[in-house]
């Protein structure tokens, strides 16, 4: 693995570890946060605001996953 494999990894998994405390903080569990936060192509305030609105977490991983 090249300097820039690493570095690239090093940074993809601050910004899913940032991605999951979002979406802890904002009520889903830490495993569903974590499935959330590894997949780029759902949208974060998406994922957030179904649970602010009232959706339980568990309906909302459904609905994003």
């Amino acid at each position: 693995m090249s300097t820039i494999d690493v570095t690239d990894r090093s940074e993809l998994e601050q910004v899913e570890r940032w991605r999951a405390t979002e979406l802890e903080r904002a009520g889903y569990p830490a495993e569903a946060a974590a499935r959330i936060a590894s997949r780029h192509d759902v949208d974060l305030h998406r994922a957030v605001q179904l649970v602010e609105n009232g959706c339980p977490p568990e309906l909302a991983l459904k609905i994003l996953l």
